[in-house]
């Protein structure tokens, strides 16, 4: 069976996954309808460009960026050999999404090396997540501009887990989450800005955390996350994995680029623990990460 040139290209074109080819210098060169979708970048927004140009600018889970030595895409148009890795896209929204990337080298009808091919897909928690905004929205419990549930749910479920926690001795733990120098953002580039920022930080803790955890917004900049089956570790862990997401990504502005960073306060549930004295060592320990220079995490 023979496949015509138009409909090959029209089932790439189409695939769920994103795929994107480049030359050997790592020009854009094809970009599918699922690397829109998945990125929010058009074609003809990348198509020419650098892959390293503020587009995917693909990050470990540590933070660290791998456009540069690390990038398996380079290596392999370098070296032939196929990967896969599971990163961190950033979008163009600003946020960070979690994808499984495989990468291949391209050549032409001799074998000679011409390029590179990436298929990525997006590994985030989606149909949870749609779930709970659509239970969230005939409860009337979601905040409308984050799509976080807002702080009433929050409060319900804090009740839940310390039910919980007194019946089964379950664990959880708390991030009590602020952006820093939010006013900043408002001040110098207005509300709508300041709106994307927080929408911005809200995207990146829901996409890149367990199915089972809870995030909402508690107030203003401040968000909270409940994290259930959790110890000391983990919850450090994951609330420095959120940080570091977030301080490496960005929004882009016609005339300049955003960085936004958090501190946070994280605490597990302890067994003489009311929901105030959960809350206000969650709360002291926020205040301290802000003392220490912003940007950080400390736990008690």
């Amino acid at each position: 069976m023979q496949i015509g040139r138009k409909t090959y290209r029209r089932i790439v074109d189409n695939l769920y996954d994103g795929l994107y080819l480049v030359d050997q210098n790592r020009k854009i060169r094809y970009w599918n309808k699922g690397a829109e979708r998945i990125s929010g970048f058009t074609a003809a927004e990348v198509v020419g460009k650098s892959c390293a140009d503020n587009i995917l600018t693909h990050v470990d889970k540590d933070g660290n960026s791998l456009c540069r030595e690390m990038c398996p895409l380079a290596q392999t148009i370098a070296d032939g050999v196929t990967r896969e890795a599971e990163v961190f896209l950033h979008h163009k929204n600003g946020h960070r999404v979690p994808v499984s990337v495989r990468v291949d080298n391209l050549t032409d009808n001799d074998g000679n090396m011409i390029g590179g091919v990436e298929v990525f897909r997006d590994i985030s928690n989606l149909k949870s997540i749609e779930l709970r905004i659509k239970e969230l929205e005939e409860m009337a419990f979601l905040d409308s501009l984050t799509r976080l549930a807002n702080r009433n749910y929050i409060q319900r479920q804090l009740a839940v887990r310390f039910e919980e926690q007194k019946r089964f001795g379950a664990l959880f733990g708390v991030l009590f989450i602020d952006i820093d120098h939010f006013k900043r953002f408002n001040d110098t580039y207005g509300h709508d800005i300041g709106d994307r920022v927080l929408r911005f930080v809200a995207d990146t803790m829901v996409k890149n955390s367990r199915p089972f955890d809870l995030f909402g917004r508690w107030g203003g900049e401040e968000f909270i996350g409940i994290l259930r089956n959790i110890n000391h570790q983990q919850l450090e862990r994951l609330g420095h994995r959120l940080r570091i997401l977030i301080e490496s990504s960005y929004i882009s502005l016609e005339d300049a680029r955003l960085n936004i960073t958090i501190s946070v306060g994280a605490t597990l549930i302890r067994p003489d623990d009311t929901l105030d004295s959960l809350l206000k060592r969650a709360d002291t320990l926020l205040y301290q990460s802000k003392q220490a220079g912003r940007n950080c995490l400390k736990i008690g």
